[in-house]
C-alpha cells in the first residue's frame, strides 16, 4: 500500500512493488474475471465468503479495468477510485500516493470555530471544476467562512447532477476533474485555514449505473423499503460486509482526501433493526481511528430528530442540520404555510425561540402536517453546538418548483433580521452558495439522464407539483424547468459579477460584518458552552433570550420578528455587538424596538 492511501479490503490496491491487487465481493456469482485494457482477462481466485481476488503486474496506475461476470456482463469496480468514462465505463487504477500534499502541517480546527458554506462544485463557478473552485477560496476566507461543505461527489450518470444519484461512492465524479485536482482543492483550503466537509449518501444508490444487484444481491434487502426502492442491507444476513463498505468509504474520504468532516444525507432512511446500529458503529470507527489524530466532525441530516445520536459518547455525532430552524425561519421570512411549513405557522415566533433555545422544535410533539404523528425527541439538554442552523440550503431552494432563493421571496428587512439572528447565535451557522450577496439566480433540481429515465424524472417532478394550487393548470406546470435540460443546470450557476453591484455589494458587506463579529466576539467564547438559551421575556413578536457562554459571559438576543414596533422594552446588559438596522441600538436604549429588527449584546464574564 502506498503512502497517503486508505487501506481497505475492496477495489484496486497499488502495492509497493508496483503490482495491483483487485478484490471484489460477489456472493451471488460462482466466478469473476478481471478485464484489464490491453491484456487478457485474468481469473480471480475465490477466497471464501463471496470474495474474489487477483494480484497482477499487468496493471499499473492509470490502467483501466472491469470485472467480468459469468454471463459476460462487464461491470465497474464498486470501490473504483475514478471513472474516466462515467458510471458504465471501465474503472481506473489510481495511485493515492501520487499527489504531494503541501499543507502538511494542517491539524484541523475545533467544531466551535465552524462557519459552514455549502456549495455544489458544478454550479459554484462558471467552469464548474475543482480547479476553478480553488480561485474562490480567498473570497470565502475573507467572508468569514471557516468550513466548506461540498455536495456529494460520488460518480453519477452524465455530467450534471446534485450528487445524490451517485452509484460509485469511492469515485469523485470526473465532470469536476481528477482525484488529484480534488485533493488540490482540499489542500488549498487547508493552506487558507479552511476546513473541508463532504456530503455522503449511504441510504440509497442512484437509478443508473448501479450493478450491485447482478453479483452482490445481499447488498439490498426486501425487508425494508425506502422512497428509492429496496433498502440497503445494514441489519440482515451479509450486512457485515455492507456496513464495512460504507464505513471504509467514510474513512477513505477522511484519510485519503483529508476531509475534516462528513455530512450524512437523510440517515432516517437508513433502516436498521440491529442491536448495534450501523450509524453508531461508523461513528465509533471513525473517532477511534482518525479522530484520535485530529478533530473530525460528523454531521447528520435526520428527519427523525433523534437526540440520542448527538449526546456525548464515542459512537455519537457532532451535530445535526436543524431543519426545524430552517422551516420556522422560512415561515417568518415568506409567510408561506403550505406543506410541512404548516407545522410552524401557528406561532412561528414561539417556534423560533424554541429552536434557538433548545434545538428541535418538534421534541415528541404531534405534527399537524403528519396527521398528528409525534416527531422528534427532547433536545433541550444538548449544547447549542449540536445544531447547524441555516436559512437556505440546496434542498430547501432546489426542491421548490422554480428553485427560488429567499432574496426573491422575502423582503430585505426580514432577511436582514433573520440573518443577524442566524449568523451570531451560538449554534453553528451555514450559508448556501451565493447567499452572502443575496444571489437571485435560482438553484434548480437538475440531472443528466437519457431516454425513458429522463422522461420519468421530468414528468414525475411535474406530477409532484400538480397538487399545489399554483400548478394545477398544465400550462403552469410546463413552466417548471426540465431537470435534464442543460439550460436548467447552466441557469443555476452563480453570478459572480453580482457582488460588484448594488444591492448585492451591500448584502455582501452586511454578511461579512456579521461573520467578523462572530469570529472576534462570539466564536472564542463558544468553547465549552453547555446549556441552551433561555427566554427572558416575550411580548407579541418581540422577545429577549440569553445564553451563558463557555467563558461565563452572557450573550443576549433582542429581536422583533413582526411588523409592529414594541414599546417599553428593557435594553439588555452588556455592549451592543450587532444590529440588523442602523439606529436600532439607540431605539432600544429609549425602550423601543422596531419591527423586523434583531440586536445582539455581550456581557463579559465577571
Amino acid at each position: 500500500m502506498t503512502a497517503n492511501a486508505h487501506a481497505m479490503p475492496f477495489g484496486a490496491e497499488v502495492r509497493p512493488d508496483g503490482s495491483v491487487r483487485f478484490r471484489l465481493w460477489a456472493p451471488t456469482v460462482p466466478a469473476v474475471q478481471v478485464e484489464i485494457e490491453g491484456a487478457e482477462n485474468l481469473p480471480m481466485a475465490a477466497t471464501g465468503a463471496g470474495w474474489f481476488e487477483c494480484a497482477t503486474d499487468r496493471a499499473r496506475p492509470g490502467s483501466r479495468y472491469r470485472f467480468v461476470l459469468p454471463d459476460g456482463l462487464k461491470v465497474p469496480d464498486p470501490a473504483s477510485r475514478f471513472q474516466p468514462d462515467d458510471v458504465n465505463g471501465p474503472s481506473q487504477v489510481v495511485d493515492p500516493g501520487a499527489y504531494r500534499w503541501q499543507a502538511t502541517g494542517w491539524r484541523g480546527r475545533p467544531w466551535h470555530e465552524a462557519v459552514l458554506y455549502e456549495l455544489h462544485v458544478g454550479t459554484f463557478t462558471a467552469e464548474g471544476t475543482y480547479r476553478a473552485a480553488i480561485a474562490k477560496l480567498d473570497h470565502l476566507k475573507d467572508l468569514g467562512v471557516t468550513a466548506v461543505e461540498l455536495m456529494p461527489l460520488s460518480d453519477f450518470a452524465g455530467t450534471r447532477n446534485w450528487g445524490y444519484d451517485g452509484v460509485l461512492p469511492f469515485a469523485p465524479d470526473g465532470a469536476y476533474g481528477t482525484p488529484e485536482e480534488l485533493k488540490a482543492l482540499v489542500d488549498a483550503a487547508h493552506a487558507r485555514g479552511l476546513m473541508m466537509f463532504l456530503d455522503v449518501v449511504y441510504n440509497h444508490f442512484g437509478p443508473e449505473g448501479n450493478y450491485l444487484h447482478a453479483y452482490a444481491a445481499p447488498f439490498f434487502t426486501d425487508r425494508h423499503h425506502t422512497p428509492w426502492g429496496a433498502a440497503i442491507n445494514v441489519d440482515g444476513q451479509g450486512s457485515a460486509t455492507v456496513r464495512d463498505f460504507f464505513i471504509h468509504n467514510a474513512l477513505y474520504w477522511l484519510e485519503e482526501y483529508r476531509f475534516d468532516g462528513l455530512r450524512f444525507d437523510a440517515v432516517h432512511a437508513i433502516i436498521d433493526d440491529s442491536d448495534r446500529r450501523f450509524l453508531n458503529e461508523l461513528a465509533e470507527r471513525v473517532q477511534g481511528t482518525i479522530g484520535r489524530e485530529r478533530p473530525i466532525h460528523l454531521v447528520l441530516e435526520n428527519d427523525d430528530n433523534a437526540a440520542r445520536l448527538l449526546e456525548p459518547g464515542a459512537d455519537r455525532f457532532t451535530a445535526q442540520w436543524n431543519d426545524d430552524y430552517h422551516h420556522v425561519a422560512h415561515v417568518l421570512a415568506t409567510g408561506e404555510s403550505g406543506g410541512y411549513y404548516a407545522d410552524y405557522a401557528g406561532d412561528p415566533v414561539g417556534a423560533m425561540a424554541r429552536a434557538l433555545a433548545e434545538g428541535f422544535v418538534y421534541q415528541g410533539d404531534p405534527s399537524p402536517y403528519r396527521d398528528g404523528e409525534r416527531r422528534g425527541s427532547p433536545s433541550a439538554h444538548l449544547p447549542p453546538l449540536a445544531f447547524v442552523n441555516f436559512l437556505q440550503n440546496h434542498d430547501q431552494i432546489g426542491n421548490r418548483a422554480l428553485g427560488e432563493r429567499l432574496a426573491v421571496l422575502a423582503e430585505p428587512r426580514r432577511l436582514r433580521a433573520l440573518a443577524t439572528v442566524t449568523l451570531l447565535a451560538p449554534p453553528v451557522p451555514m450559508l448556501f452558495q451565493g447567499e452572502e450577496w443575496g444571489e437571485r439566480r435560482p438553484f434548480n433540481f437538475f440531472c443528466d439522464f437519457q431516454g425513458d429515465l429522463a422522461d420519468a424524472v421530468r414528468e414525475g417532478r411535474r406530477r409532484e407539483f400538480a397538487k399545489f394550487p399554483e400548478f394545477v393548470d398544465p400550462q403552469a406546470r410546463a413552466r417548471i424547468p426540465d431537470p435534464n435540460a442543460p439550460a436548467t443546470f447552466e441557469g443555476s450557476k452563480l453570478d459572480w459579477d453580482a457582488p460588484t453591484r448594488d444591492p448585492h455589494a451591500g448584502w455582501l458587506s452586511f454578511t461579512r460584518a456579521l461573520l467578523r463579529t462572530r469570529a472576534a466576539e462570539v466564536m472564542p467564547r463558544l468553547a465549552g458552552v453547555r446549556g441552551g438559551g433561555s427566554v427572558a421575556w416575550r411580548r407579541g413578536a418581540a422577545f429577549a433570550m440569553a445564553w451563558t457562554l463557555g467563558d461565563g459571559g452572557a450573550l443576549t438576543l433582542l429581536a422583533n420578528l413582526g411588523d409592529a414596533a414594541v414599546e417599553g422594552v428593557e435594553c439588555p446588559a452588556g455592549r451592543l455587538l450587532a444590529a440588523s438596522e442602523e439606529g436600532a441600538g439607540d431605539d432600544v436604549a429609549h425602550g423601543r424596538i422596531a419591527g423586523w429588527t434583531a440586536l445582539w449584546f455581550l456581557e463579559d464574564a465577571q
